[in-house]
């Protein structure tokens, strides 16, 4: 009660003396299913993506050959139909191998067995297919020419994301950072100074295709917009705040959530609950509390309505490709090839070093 009279973000009740609950561990198989002929059918696989190591859908292991299509018509021997819920017979199954009956046909007879281990979390594989369709969109949208990066937070997952994606797309032109949902944590000063270098030079490059090094060898310098919304808050407030700060590109989206103060050194209850007293708020270079109730405003206000959504379109990231491939027409940052090797001139003989000296020879 009384932390719902405190007007702060980032102040939280949490646990203590509450019952201990039993978990089921209901297995996961990493697919989405549909009915068909009272039998469940696998619709999609997740995977994980093919440079995410230790990332895989219990389905997609190499040797089950199970594909989109296929019937899950038992588990552990036990036949598996409609209305009996799939998820039923997966509980108790997390982290464990179990036997699955696969069938291309809906029926039990002719069915090969093959042994999984379900998982007790499919978030990964389905943020990864998220994240793997936006990049689809975006390098369909832009012909290529951008690259696409998403924060998740800004901890150490963030800085991993930031590191993998940001730095195998240099060949773009420009990019789009989207931090929809970011989750926050630490102050991103980091990624906004690499989002920030500039192209000071070059070296030339005798190896390989003979394009010149960059200087800063590593960095993205073309146009750049960030992709922004309600759910992300805390470093996700920091994150775009600051992004406008350096004036790296215009925010696209929605109102961040408006959380940005830190939290630390609060002790535990007695009971092993926690009371978060949030103890470190944020203000600007003019001495002014900023960001903290308020959020971050973008720059172009875009809606993720339902309808365009459900019919798979993404309305936000959608504009933010058409702001930056506007903007390259104007802000495209065009690298210099590796001009003619300098002129050296050969030490001058003594002759005419005395001459030029005015010296005479002994």
């Amino acid at each position: 009660m009384l932390s719902g009279e405190v007007a702060v973000g980032h102040s939280y009740v949490v646990g203590g003396d509450l019952p201990d609950l039993t978990s089921p561990r209901t297995g996961l198989l990493g697919a989405d299913f549909e009915v068909v002929d009272r039998h469940y059918r696998v619709a999609r696989l997740y995977d994980g993506g093919p440079w995410t190591p230790g990332l895989n859908g219990p389905l997609t292991v190499p040797g089950l050959d199970i594909s989109v299509g296929d019937f899950i018509v038992a588990i552990d021997g036990r036949e598996l139909t409609s209305p009996t819920n799939l998820f039923e017979q997966l509980e108790g199954t997390g982290d464990r191998t179990i036997s699955l009956s696969v069938n291309d046909e809906p029926r039990l007879e002719g069915a090969r067995e093959v042994f999984v281990v379900p998982t007790t979390s499919e978030r990964q594989l389905r943020t990864w297919s998220w994240v793997s369709a936006n990049q689809r969109k975006v390098d369909e949208l832009s012909d290529g020419r951008l690259a696409y990066v998403w924060l998740p937070n800004t901890g150490r997952g963030g800085y991993e994301y930031f590191d993998r994606m940001y730095f195998a797309q240099q060949d773009r032109q420009g990019a789009v950072i989207d931090e929809r949902n970011n989750g926050g944590g630490s102050a991103a000063d980091y990624i906004v100074e690499v989002l920030a270098r500039e192209l000071t030079g070059y070296f030339n490059s005798r190896a390989g295709d003979r394009l010149p090094f960059k200087q800063p060898m590593a960095g993205l310098y073309g146009p750049k917009a960030m992709i922004i919304n309600e759910r992300a808050g805390s470093g996700g407030d920091l994150l775009p705040y600051l992004f406008r700060f350096k004036k790296l590109g215009p925010l696209i989206g929605t109102r961040t959530w408006g959380g940005l103060v830190g939290t630390w050194d609060t002790p535990p209850l007695i009971d092993g609950g926690r009371f978060v007293a949030p103890r470190g708020g944020f203000f600007d270079v003019n001495g002014e509390w900023a960001v903290e109730g308020e959020g971050v405003a973008p720059d172009i206000e875009v809606h993720n309505d339902p309808r365009p959504v459900i019919e798979g379109r993404d309305p936000q990231l959608e504009a933010a490709v058409n702001n930056v491939l506007e903007r390259l027409k104007e802000e495209k940052v065009e690298f210099k090839p590796e001009p003619a090797p300098p002129i050296r001139y050969r030490r001058p003989d003594s002759a005419e070093h005395s001459e030029q000296t005015g010296n005479q020879r002994p």
